[in-house]
């Protein structure tokens, strides 16, 4: 979700690449799992020759060896699997309804469609042994785009009640529903030990975050406060999560927020990252800084949050990679990019770093994965 949301926001003058007229729902089903290959839709890597190599600012002393790794439209979200030599990522190039999830190794090479094609996708997440993805997606409800959201209210975003949670068996293409609500059900992650996975659903008239078996059972809710907690991520030892809350301070934000995700939007001005335990418990704030703070990823020694955030941009458009001790103090910038850096994580070693960013693009806006050597 948080994708095509951000572009309005951080690239204002960015018109997402029109699809196709083209009716290929049957080729791509039976097609999943295949190397993307152009010219039909989706070919990723159609302009890599254009690009010159990425480069670093001086500023940016966390990270060497900078790769990109994808070439052209809008890519983001892409996260790891546990043995770090493939990444799951979702994105929207010519030729599909919206964005779509794919695969591909650590090195940018073999991209692979995992998600059917249709509809609008979102949030995809490896299994610790590999073997699966998991992805919300609109595409047995609505094989088209998402609806466009109705600005006229502002700053907002669209809560798709029409997204549902698959997983893709990726040595049979096997795409199981996983949960369906009728609901807003996105947002997951699971926790590397496999035994649970956590989500962000309406189900029960709120934004909020719940944990369940992988199959969808034993759904336990683990926040239960108004307004908006979402995006969250377990940390690599399974004992943590990491996630935004957007905070209700007073009445007024409260009957804006209501009347809002009664039709399936939120505004989200100010997030901040917080912290709890795997069962819900010892919740805390982490960050105070009065900006949009989102994709929080606990660091694999425990010690910091990584994440996204337009803290100290005036106009809120630039966002930047920060870090922050997990108690709240020593928050610092790690990015200098203009306009958009976001989405991290770290492999489960802590010696790698993926992200989205705006740098090296050919076209103002478009957003392409890059991969990074971490220097503590």
């Amino acid at each position: 979700m948080l994708l095509s949301a951000l572009l309005l926001i951080s690239q204002p003058a960015f018109v997402l690449p029109q699809p196709t007229s083209e009716c290929f729902a049957h080729s791509v089903l039976a097609s999943l799992g295949e190397p993307v290959t152009g010219p039909k839709p989706g070919n990723p890597d159609a302009d890599k020759g254009k690009y010159g190599a990425p480069k670093l600012s001086p500023e940016e002393r966390h990270f060497k060896n900078l790769k990109q790794l994808t070439f052209g439209g809008q890519n983001a979200e892409a996260y790891w699997n546990v043995a770090g030599d493939s990444i799951t990522f979702q994105a929207h190039y010519p030729g599909y309804p919206d964005e779509q999830i794919f695969t591909m190794k650590a090195d940018g090479s073999n991209k692979r469609l995992i998600s059917t094609g249709e509809g609008r996708c979102t949030c995809s997440y490896f299994t610790p042994d590999g073997k699966a993805i998991y992805f919300s997606s609109t595409f047995e409800k609505n094989k088209g785009p998402q609806t466009p959201v109705d600005m006229s209210k502002g700053y907002v975003w669209k809560v798709n009640p029409q997204f549902a949670l698959y997983k893709r068996t990726l040595a049979t293409g096997k795409i199981t529903k996983i949960l369906d609500n009728d609901h807003y059900v996105a947002e997951t992650t699971i926790s590397p030990n496999g035994k649970y996975m956590t989500f962000t659903s309406t189900v029960d008239g709120d934004l909020e975050i719940y944990r369940s078996d992988l199959n969808g059972k034993n759904i336990i809710r683990l926040t239960n406060n108004p307004g908006y907690d979402g995006g969250p991520f377990v940390s690599w030892d399974g004992s943590k999560i990491a996630f935004r809350r957007d905070l209700i301070e007073s009445d007024t934000e409260l009957s804006d927020y209501q009347s809002l995700l009664k039709s399936d939007m939120v505004r989200p001005s100010k997030l901040e990252i917080w912290i709890m335990d795997a069962d819900g418990s010892n919740m805390k704030q982490v960050t105070k800084l009065g900006a949009a703070s989102f994709a929080p990823f606990i660091t694999p020694d425990g010690k910091s949050i990584i994440f996204t955030s337009n803290y100290g941009d005036p106009k809120g458009r630039e966002f930047d990679l920060f870090m922050v001790n997990i108690d709240g103090t020593n928050v610092r910038r790690l990015t200098h990019t203009p306009e958009f850096d976001g989405f991290p994580m770290f492999t489960k070693d802590g010696t790698k770093l993926v992200w989205a960013s705006n740098r090296n693009g050919l076209v103002r806006g478009e957003t392409n994965i890059f991969v990074a050597d971490w220097l503590r």
